[in-house]
């Protein structure tokens, strides 16, 4: 795994981010896509997926949307694009472009994104990261179709946070991903001078309607200096929970699928209560070693 760039740790450390080529075959990346095109073809739409997911709208969820967001913890949930459902639920462009994302435990319930989730490659990447107690508390499958997938300057720590800050986001590029199809860019060291004010947390209004409250994120470190990082087909991206990163809208006209997860020390560390997401009896975040 890390011949390719056998000082990924250190550079995750110092840059807050590293790339590790070739983590996942080619074929173990078709093979995640065809499970996720297979699963779309089998969904049946109804009423309860007409939640719309764009991080530019967030605030703007209505009532029920915020419920189907925050009980998809432990579940497999769908999030449409924006304008791709009308509202008796028909779609306005070809299914296989109206999802934007799948959510939240593909890693637990689809034997496909399972067997890659708790892998032994991926029990050997926590274990060269220092985890001692490693979980996997989500998983998501990107689809940043044409046009769309941008994602404004953010901090993963700022929706999950932890302390210490023992966070790391896993981007598995299933194709190209690069300046045209919307790669990830982050700003170099910020995981070092940079924290959210504000960690995202949930809030009530005075009609009883539970939505999140975005973080204040008014960064120490200099917007100027955010790098690209491309990846190609089958690399992995690791994300510290503190570096700033964002991406662009896919300006290609085929979709830039990737699966992401997020993993976690649990060993001496303390999980916000305040955090939307949280372990619970029926799906508790899942050890990484135990599985």
């Amino acid at each position: 795994m890390a011949n390719k760039n056998p000082n990924w740790v250190d550079e995750f450390e110092s840059k807050g981010y590293a790339v590790i080529e070739d983590f996942s075959t080619s074929e173990e990346c078709d093979e995640m896509k065809a499970e996720m095109y297979r699963v779309l073809n089998e969904l049946e739409i109804t009423a309860e997926h007409m939640a719309v997911f764009s991080s530019s709208d967030e605030e703007k969820f209505e009532a029920s949307k915020w419920d189907y967001f925050f009980k998809s913890a432990g579940k497999v949930r769908y999030f449409f694009e924006k304008d791709a459902l009308k509202e008796d639920g028909t779609l306005t462009v070809p299914k296989d472009r109206s999802i934007c994302k799948v959510a939240l435990a593909l890693h637990w319930h689809n034997e496909v994104f399972k067997r890659f989730s708790f892998s032994n490659k991926m029990k050997s990447l926590a274990h060269d990261l220092g985890y001692k107690k490693p979980a996997v508390v989500e998983s998501v499958y990107l689809f940043n179709n044409p046009g769309s997938g941008a994602h404004d300057h953010h901090q993963d720590g700022g929706t999950f946070w932890m302390e210490p800050m023992k966070l790391c986001g896993l981007f598995l590029a299933l194709d190209d991903a690069d300046e045209k199809t919307g790669c990830m860019w982050f700003i170099p060291e910020s995981h070092r001078e940079s924290k959210p004010e504000l960690p995202m947390i949930k809030q009530e209004d005075d009609n009883g309607v539970i939505s999140l409250k975005p973080g204040d994120y008014r960064f120490y470190a200099d917007t100027s200096k955010f790098t690209p990082c491309p990846a190609k087909k089958g690399s992995l991206v690791l994300i510290h929970g503190l570096v700033v990163h964002k991406n662009n809208n896919n300006e290609t006209n085929e979709p830039k699928n990737a699966y992401t997860m997020h993993l976690v020390e649990q060993e001496g560390t303390t999980w916000s209560p305040d955090n939307w997401l949280q372990s619970t009896e029926e799906l508790p975040f899942n050890p990484l070693y135990s599985n």
